[in-house]
């Protein structure tokens, strides 16, 4: 028997979503085929499939030992959510090859079905960050008898659903603050702050409305402004690394000084990015809201707001319920004339160029209702195309022997943007 080659071998998921990705969640069924193509007739012993989700963190620190002696330490971790191997092929003895345990795979095409069900508990969200991942995969081997096997692998997406319809998700978020600037032995008037947003959960492709009140009562033009920050926190060894991302930002006008400036409302979009990981014992991606006034030569009054960036978005009555008390109690909060408004809509969340161009460029354009949740996760799935961000490194439990740490500013002390 002249024996033919291994021409392809592929996986192929039977469930995609919008964006031809495979994307699932928790308790969910995953199936799909793997496929061998041969030119010839090929003797398998074995078609194994193994899945596999698993978190890991990994980093590296330079230490120093003595006077002349550095050595680096290496930080490393894993959690594994998903486990699990079945076998395609070699359970059964082909009746046209005589030798037992291998099967005989003719010329052309042939398709092995499978199908698992991941696990009904929370499973960490798909995330790719500097010092670590969450990565879910399904892998193929064909065993030959005496030859290397091929293997092929596959990644798929899991989401572990936030939804934001919640109590604790639908209360407000605010917070005032003041300062007084000070030069020598001359005190300027005071600067004040007072910040807040109608609910602490959204989703990617919303737009935050921010109402805020500014008032300069200092000798300097200052500039109010707003930013949305990704903190990515990893731990290993009983130590932590933390990133801090810029994810959007918006700024009002330029502040004389004895003037005020209030935001009625100000929009700052969400583009896409990763839902809030927050239950991962060695990975959390946590966001925040950062209200700040751009004081220049000095430190910045902010106020930091959390939030949580949830997969299912809000449903139609709580949006009206929760826009209508938002807005009336926020406009009474600051002081504003209450005025009826529409309650707010959100965007279409299918991705195009278009819309992508339109955020790159900072434009906020108003949304449009009644988009379901797979397009949401379309959109989700979006920000793990997108160009790598700048980062900035903070340890959260500094070691002093650590060389080469890089600090992230807080919050009050945001620089301009």
């Amino acid at each position: 028997m002249v024996l033919g080659k291994v021409r392809a071998l592929a996986i192929y998921f039977d469930s995609l979503n919008e964006n031809n990705l495979p994307v699932f969640s928790g308790g969910d069924l995953v199936s799909g085929r793997v496929v061998v193509e041969v030119t010839g007739d090929v003797r398998v012993k074995r078609l194994d499939i193994t899945a596999r989700g698993v978190a890991k963190v990994r980093w590296t620190e330079s230490r120093n030992a003595g006077a002349n002696t550095a050595y680096t330490q290496n930080y490393t971790e894993e959690v594994e959510y998903l486990h699990h191997y079945d076998t395609l092929i070699g359970e059964e003895r082909d009746e046209d090859c005589p030798e037992e345990g291998v099967t005989v795979l003719h010329p052309g095409l042939h398709e092995f079905a499978f199908s698992f069900n991941l696990p009904q508990m929370a499973l960490a969200t798909s995330f790719e960050g500097k010092h670590g991942s969450v990565r879910y995969w399904v892998k193929a081997e064909l065993h030959r008898p005496w030859l290397l096997p091929v293997k092929v692998k596959k990644e798929f997406i899991v989401f572990e659903h936030i939804d934001i319809n919640t109590p604790l998700l639908l209360a407000p978020q605010a917070g005032t603050k003041e300062k007084t600037l000070c030069c020598w032995f001359c005190a300027s008037g005071p600067i004040s702050l007072s910040a807040k947003i109608e609910r602490k959960g959204y989703t990617p492709g919303e737009s935050i409305q921010i109402f805020a009140e500014v008032e300069n009562c200092s000798s300097r033009v200052v500039v109010p402004k707003a930013a949305l920050y990704q903190t990515q926190t990893f731990f290993a060894k009983g130590k932590g690394k933390e990133i801090q991302q810029l994810v959007s930002n918006v700024r009002g006008d330029p502040l004389p000084q004895g003037k005020s400036q209030s935001w009625e409302g100000k929009l700052l979009k969400i583009p896409p990015v990763s839902p809030s990981i927050l239950d991962c014992p060695i990975i959390k991606v946590e966001y925040a809201l950062v209200v700040y006034v751009d004081i220049p030569g000095g430190l910045n009054l902010s106020l930091s707001l959390p939030l949580v960036i949830g997969t299912i978005p809000l449903h139609a009555c709580t949006t009206r319920t929760s826009s209508i008390s938002s807005n009336c109690s926020t406009l009474s909060w600051l002081g504003l004339p209450e005025r009826p408004e529409a309650p707010p809509s959100y965007s279409d969340l299918a991705i195009s160029e278009s819309h992508r161009q339109d955020y790159l460029q900072g434009c906020d354009r108003s949304d449009a209702e009644g988009e379901d949740r797979g397009s949401l996760l379309t959109y989700i799935t979006e920000f793990r195309y997108l160009p790598p961000p700048l980062y900035s490194e903070v340890d959260p439990y500094p070691d002093p022997l650590v060389q080469g740490t890089v600090e992230v500013r807080r919050p009050d002390t945001c620089p301009s943007r």
